[in-house]
C-alpha cells in the first residue's frame, strides 16, 4: 500500500490580495510546506530550549561560555566561505520595510545594501506579508514605479549599477503565520518569508549577478543557526543552485548569542556573511533573560544605555575581532535619526552624534554601519570612506588587543546611570504609539524624530516590568508601581487625544495599544515577545 500524499499547504481566513497568484503558486506554496514538514519539529525543540536556558539563567544569575565548544573557538584554521563580490562592500546599510515606496527609496539611497524588512520594521499583516515579495520581485524584474497620490510625486529606480544589494531579513523563529497552514498548523513566519522569496528569486538574483542574501534575526544559540544552514541546503538543492550561493548576516542581538558568535559562524560557515551588532533588541534580552538577577542587572534609561557603555562596548569590540578572525563582515549598529523638516538645530545636533557614532564604529574596526534615513547616508558614507578609502572593508585589522571575559558582557552595573521618572515617561510614550502604529499595519515609524520598530516597543515594555519588579525609586522620590504605570499611561493617552483630535484618536488604535502596553509591562508572567499577544490582535 503506497504512502498517502503529503496534504497541501492552505490559504486560510485571508482576503485575496492583488497579484497573490504570482507569489502563492501551487510549486511555491508545495516548496514551503516541504520547509514546513522537514523543519518545523526542530523549531519547536529550539523553542523549547530557549525555555529550559531562560530557567537555568534564572537560577544561576550568569551566563559562560560554552565549554563543550571550546574546540571550535580554539581552532585558528577555519574561515567562513569567501564573500561574494557584491558582498565585499558593505560601507553603509539602509533599513527599511518593503512597501513599494520604501523599496525604490532604499534601491536608490545611495546605500551599498538595503536590509529589506518582513521582520521588525514590518507588522505581519497578509497585504505586507505578500504584497511585499510582489515588490521585490517587481524590483530584480524593473517593473516597479509609484506615485504618491498626496503628493503627485513619482518614484522610479535608477540604473542598475547605482542600486543597493538587497539582504533580505525573514521573521525570528518565535513567530508563526496564520495565514498558511499544513494540516491545521500554522507555518513559522521565517520559512513563510524565507520560502517565498527564495523560492521565485534565488536564480533570479543568480542572473543578475547577486544573490539571494538574507539578514537573520532573534538567534539564540549555534544550534538555531544550525537550523538555518539545514534549511539553505535543502532549499539550494531544491531549485538546483549551488550550494553556499545563499549569503546570510546574523544579528548578534540576543545576549545568548554573544557567547556563541564563533560558533554561529561555525554552523553557518559555508553560507556566512558576517555579524551585526544591534542595541535595543540585544538590551530587551538582557533584561528578558536576567529579570531575576536583581539590582546589578537594572537598565537605566534606554537612551543613557549608549554603545559606550562598558558592557555594550565589550560585546561590540568582541564581535569584530570574532568576525575579523573568521574572515566575515562585522556590520555596526542603526542610526535612527528622522531628519526634521522643520527644525534645522534639530538636526545639526542629531547629524553631529551620528558622524560621531559611525567615526567611532569606523574606528573600532567594523566594515559597515546601519542607518534608517536616505539623508543619513552621506555621512555614514563619510566616516567609513575616511578610514576604509578605496578598499572594500577592514576585514585584516583582526583587534588582536581586545580581550573580553564572560562577565564583561553582563556588567550592566559598570554602567554609572539609574532609571529616572522621565525615562519611564518616555518608555510609555514611544510603547503606546508604537504599539498603535503596528497594529495599524505599520512597523516602521517615526517617533519623536527616531525611526522605531519593534524592538523599541519590546526595550520599552521590558523596562517598565523590570523598574517596577526590581522596585525602583526614582530621582523625584516616586516609586515605580503598576498604580504610576496605569497613571503616566493614561495621561499620555490624554496628552494624545488632545494632540491629534477626537476623530483622529476615535479612528485609531490608540486605546487598544495603551491596553496592550499595561498588559505586557504589567503582568506578572513576562511575555516572551510583544509581537505574540499584539498579533492576535493584529487584523488583516
Amino acid at each position: 500500500m503506497s504512502a498517502p500524499a503529503p496534504s497541501p499547504l492552505a490559504i486560510v481566513d485571508a482576503a485575496p490580495l492583488p497579484r497573490q497568484e504570482e507569489v502563492l503558486n501551487e510549486a511555491a506554496l508545495a516548496f514551503v510546506a516541504e520547509l514546513h514538514r522537514r523543519f518545523t519539529p526542530r523549531r519547536d525543540e529550539l523553542l523549547a530550549r530557549r525555555a529550559e536556558r531562560r530557567a537555568e539563567i534564572a537560577r544561576t544569575s550568569t551566563l559562560d561560555f560554552l565549554p563543550e565548544t571550546a574546540a571550535i573557538r580554539a581552532d585558528d584554521s577555519w574561515r567562513v566561505a569567501p564573500c561574494p563580490p557584491a558582498l565585499q562592500d558593505r560601507r553603509v546599510e539602509i533599513t527599511g520595510p518593503t512597501d513599494r515606496k520604501m523599496t525604490i527609496n532604499a534601491l536608490n539611497s545611495g546605500a551599498r545594501i538595503w536590509l529589506a524588512d518582513f521582520e521588525d520594521a514590518s507588522a505581519p499583516t497578509w497585504e505586507n506579508v505578500v504584497l511585499g515579495q510582489v515588490n521585490l520581485s517587481d524590483a530584480y524584474t524593473r517593473n516597479i514605479d509609484f506615485t504618491d497620490e498626496r503628493s503627485g510625486k513619482s518614484y522610479a529606480l535608477k540604473d542598475a549599477d547605482e542600486l543597493a544589494t538587497v539582504v533580505m531579513r525573514p521573521r525570528g523563529w518565535h513567530l508563526n503565520e496564520r495565514h498558511l497552514q499544513v494540516d491545521g498548523e500554522p507555518v513559522p513566519g521565517a520559512l513563510v518569508d524565507f520560502g517565498l522569496y527564495f523560492f521565485h528569486n534565488a536564480q533570479r538574483l543568480i542572473d543578475l549577478g547577486k544573490g539571494p542574501y538574507f539578514y537573520l534575526p532573534k538567534t539564540e544559540s549555534h544550534l538555531e543557526a544550525r537550523l538555518w544552514n539545514d534549511v539553505f541546503v535543502f532549499a539550494q538543492d531544491y531549485v538546483g543552485i549551488p550550494q553556499g550561493t545563499i549569503r546570510a548576516t546574523v544579528l548578534i542581538e540576543t545576549i545568548t548569542a554573544a557567547y556563541e558568535m564563533e560558533e554561529i559562524l561555525h554552523e553557518l560557515r559555508d553560507h556566512a556573511s558576517g555579524l551585526n551588532a544591534g542595541r535595543w533588541d540585544y538590551l530587551f534580552s538582557i533584561v528578558k533573560n536576567f529579570r531575576d538577577g536583581g539590582a546589578k542587572f537594572v537598565l537605566p534609561d534606554r537612551n543613557a544605555v549608549t554603545m559606550t557603555a562598558p558592557f555594550m562596548r565589550a560585546y561590540t569590540e568582541l564581535l569584530v575581532r570574532t568576525c575579523h578572525k573568521r574572515g566575515a563582515h562585522a556590520i555596526g549598529g542603526m542610526a535612527a535619526f528622522i531628519p526634521s523638516r522643520r527644525d534645522a538645530e534639530v538636526n545639526k545636533v542629531a547629524f553631529e552624534k551620528v558622524r560621531a557614532d559611525k567615526d567611532r564604529e569606523a574606528g573600532d574596526g567594523f566594515d559597515g554601519s546601519w542607518v534608517a534615513h536616505p539623508d543619513l547616508v552621506p555621512i555614514a558614507m563619510e566616516s567609513f570612506d575616511k578610514v576604509l578609502g578605496d578598499r572594500p572593508n577592514q576585514k585584516d585589522r583582526l583587534r588582536e588587543d581586545v580581550h573580553v571575559e564572560a562577565a564583561d558582557l553582563i556588567a550592566i552595573d559598570s554602567l554609572d546611570a539609574k532609571p529616572t521618572y522621565p525615562g519611564l515617561v518616555n518608555a510609555v510614550q514611544v510603547g503606546i504609539r508604537y504599539i498603535e502604529a503596528w497594529l495599524r499595519g505599520l512597523g516602521a515609524v517615526a517617533i519623536f524624530n527616531l525611526m522605531e520598530d519593534a524592538a523599541t516597543a519590546e526595550i520599552s515594555r521590558s523596562q517598565i516590568w523590570q523598574w517596577i519588579n526590581a522596585g525602583v525609586e526614582f530621582e523625584n522620590g516616586e516609586q515605580a508601581t503598576p498604580e504610576l504605570a496605569r497613571k503616566v499611561a493614561a495621561e499620555e493617552l490624554a496628552n494624545i487625544r488632545a494632540e491629534i483630535g477626537e476623530e483622529a484618536f476615535a479612528a485609531g488604535h490608540w486605546q487598544q495599544a495603551h491596553d496592550l502596553l499595561l498588559e505586557v509591562s504589567l503582568d506578572e508572567d513576562y511575555a516572551d515577545f510583544l509581537t505574540l499577544p499584539a498579533y492576535e490582535q493584529l487584523r488583516g
